[in-house]
């Protein structure tokens, strides 16, 4: 305030006590202590006292404004923060999305002229998978509901696969109002399906598991595919953008802990694991 020579609404809040309170030692001095509480200063000694009086006033009433104008600022800095992190996890969503589209749009084209049955089947698939994905905002969903979307693309991939295309479940019921990110195991299948034994002659097994551990939800996709080596497993999160979409989404949500986990051996498959917090369905998040 010293620094900026203007008048705003806390200057004014802190020279209305001030004033009050020489109107006070006016009327101290011309009443009396009889008629007012009233510290009456030595004549001798009269400036120091008066001074420290005023002092004690401004302190008195600065302090909690300045405490008041801390708060107020950390609480728009915690609100800024949380528009920044919906806005990120919205970003990373809308980059997953187009993603999956793009794949099943080529594996569409790629039918058309020698199995149109089987092309116009995938499309009907595809558009009651993005009818719920229109219907549905949230950014966060129960593990039943994030299965049945699961289940809906494994239809579009059944029908590309065929039988060569297994699919195991090893689901823990009391996993299933588990509250997830949505869109979060789709990458994860998908990248199974698409790295794992695409070019895999005789086709192969896709595991979905999930359990609790030590006050976490634990959801891994496993799959007997072709396996990575040491350097590709290295650049695997980063590399593409299904699973390091995945992976950021996990840091941002819910802290740089939490991070997808990848094994995988040549010949033998990949297990892709991801621990997220448990929280059920009854202390819903809804963005």
């Amino acid at each position: 305030m010293l620094r900026n020579v203007k008048v705003d609404w806390s200057v004014i809040l802190l020279l209305a006590p001030v004033a009050l309170e020489l109107l006070r030692q006016a009327l101290g001095w011309r009443f009396g202590e009889d008629r007012l509480f009233f510290l009456h200063p030595d004549l001798r000694s009269m400036l120091w006292p008066t001074l420290l009086i005023l002092l004690t006033t401004v302190l008195c009433v600065a302090t909690p404004i300045k405490i008041w104008n801390n708060a107020r600022i950390e609480h728009r800095l915690e609100e800024q923060e949380k528009l920044l992190l919906t806005a990120r996890v919205d970003a990373l969503a809308s980059q997953i999305n187009p993603h999956f589209l793009f794949n099943t749009l080529t594996s569409i084209s790629s039918l058309i002229r020698s199995k149109p049955e089987t092309a116009r089947t995938v499309i009907v698939k595809l558009s009651g998978l993005l009818r719920r994905l229109l219907r549905s905002r949230d950014h966060f969903v129960t593990l039943r509901e994030e299965l049945e979307s699961i289940d809906e693309y494994l239809d579009i991939e059944l029908i590309r696969f065929g039988p060569q295309l297994k699919v195991d479940k090893q689901i823990s019921p009391d996993t299933l109002d588990t509250i997830v990110p949505s869109m979060i195991l789709q990458p994860l299948v998908e990248n199974s399906i698409k790295h794992g034994f695409s070019r895999q002659v005789g086709g192969g097994r896709i595991t979905l598991r999930s359990f609790r551990q030590n006050g976490h939800a634990v959801i891994e996709v496993e799959d007997d595919g072709s396996g990575m080596t040491e350097d590709q497993l290295s650049t695997a999160l980063t590399d593409g953008i299904g699973l390091s979409n995945v992976n950021e989404r996990l840091s941002v949500i819910y802290g740089a802990a939490y991070q997808l986990k990848l094994s995988s051996m040549p010949g033998i498959g990949t297990v892709i694991r991801l621990e997220i917090p448990e929280l059920m369905s009854a202390e819903r998040i809804t963005a």
